[in-house]
């Protein structure tokens, strides 16, 4: 990995936790003065002295995404508007937006945070960038660490309609891709289009050499078939719109917080308790965040966060993200989670080719849909039922459907006509997409 332009702290910095934490106590006072500056933590912060170490943050009211819709749209902002770079907003769709900004140094942060990748980017890479653009963050980040690096970016935002999954594909083979950006759903349906398009994903691609994934869980099982079928690591990154990149993987296979550039705490919604590890919420304090300072953040994520020593050398704290997968529902006498589930699903034999599948959970019966080919129907209905059984004690109804069910074949293979607007038609054309052009 090439070294970051900017004197940011850069991993190997530090030696230790005793090395991390002067990190973070030289920059708390700065990230404190610039907090001041937002009309929202001004009002806020009344009395009591700034912060000198982590452990003065203790006293200071966690900020949640309701104060950021609250104060909606620039009531965080600390900066005068002219130095703003960026704009953004989360994809939630309940209530207000939540907002977010940057300005061009926060972006070096954000940046660099991004393509701390073990697997190194640049400028011999071709980056596919498979996540939206428009509002949210994912995108622009991914893009901007690239071209921070170097590589090439193709820009395939998966929310437009001129890059369908024909099309994704065509430009992986193409264009020898060798980096991608999106989350873990998009490389199984990616892998079916291939397969469509009489491709074999593992041998088809050379020049791929990893999948980046983030934006939802991913159990073991599901990131092992990933792997195996495009023949590639598949590498995770955690993070959001209102923060960034606040985690990435290590080459043993860990997610490491960077904590050179933030300070991460765990909240216990129950007891309203927070530690520095253990599991709870993750509340953030980004470091280096002037446009919008966030200070004792509160992301509401699920999480497991741990210190211990990791083979890597990073000397980094770590975290597992449960995300929604804390959550469940309940089916008889137990509670069935997605993780768990999905967990059971990805552990089907490779043979059976399982990509993709759907479940209800009723009263007193767990609906699940599989779609497998027709020789492993049978072995997979009973194989799942089987494990549902002895993992969650429920009774269950596996069906196994025909491929294309779940994910149609003219999704996977169709390029629909995306045209520029148009108000004169001939006599034989169809006029009705004059105004909706798609």
């Amino acid at each position: 990995m090439s070294e970051p332009s900017s004197t940011l702290p850069r991993l190997g910095q530090w030696h230790g936790p005793e090395d991390l934490r002067r990190l973070q106590e030289k920059q708390l006072a700065e990230t404190f003065t610039w907090a001041a500056r937002s009309p929202f933590y001004r009002a806020r912060l009344t009395s009591g002295a700034p912060p000198v170490t982590p452990a003065d943050l203790a006293d200071l009211p966690l900020t949640t995404k309701q104060d950021l819709r609250d104060n909606y749209p620039f009531g965080m902002l600390a900066v005068p508007r002219e130095r703003l770079a960026t704009y953004h907003e989360s994809s939630g769709t309940a209530g207000k937006p939540t907002p977010s900004y940057y300005t061009a140094e926060d972006w070096t942060d954000l940046a660099e945070r991004f393509a701390r990748k073990w697997i190194g980017m640049s400028a011999d890479d071709v980056f596919l960038v498979r996540t939206p653009y428009a509002l949210l963050l994912t995108g622009h980040l991914a893009h901007a660490a690239a071209r921070l690096r170097g590589a090439t970016v193709v820009p395939g935002d998966n929310r437009s309609l001129a890059m369908p999954y024909a099309r994704v594909v065509r430009v992986m083979h193409d264009l020898d891709v060798t980096l991608t950006w999106s989350v873990p759903t998009e490389c199984l349906i990616w892998a079916a289009a291939a397969i469509a398009a009489g491709h074999r994903p593992d041998i088809d691609f050379p020049a791929l050499r990893a999948l980046f994934v983030g934006g939802e869980p991913m159990t073991d099982a599901r990131r092992r078939r990933i792997s195996r079928l495009w023949g590639v690591p598949v590498i995770e990154e955690y993070g959001s719109t209102e923060t960034g990149s606040l985690a990435g993987e290590c080459p043993e296979g860990r997610l490491h917080l960077w904590a050179d550039r933030a300070l991460f705490e765990v909240y216990d919604p129950a007891t309203g308790t927070v530690r520095a590890d253990g599991d709870g919420q993750l509340v953030v304090t980004p470091l280096f965040r002037e446009a919008m300072p966030l200070l004792r953040y509160n992301l509401e994520d699920n999480v497991s966060v741990s210190y211990d020593d990791c083979a890597c050398g990073w000397k980094l704290p770590t975290v597992r993200v449960l995300g929604r997968s804390a959550f469940g529902y309940r089916v008889g006498g137990a509670t069935i989670t997605q993780h768990r589930l999905e967990e059971l699903v990805f552990s089907l034999p490779e043979a059976y080719r399982v990509m993709f599948w759907r479940a209800k959970a009723e009263p007193a019966l767990l609906r699940v849909q599989i779609e497998v080919a027709a020789a492993h129907r049978v072995a997979a209905e009973a194989e799942l039922t089987h494990a549902i059984g002895a993992a969650f004690g429920v009774d269950s109804e596996v069906t196994g459907l025909a491929p294309g069910s779940l994910i149609p074949l003219d999704a996977l293979t169709s390029m629909p006509d995306v045209v520029k607007p148009r108000s004169l038609f001939g006599p034989d054309e169809d006029w009705s997409k004059a105004l909706l052009y798609y």
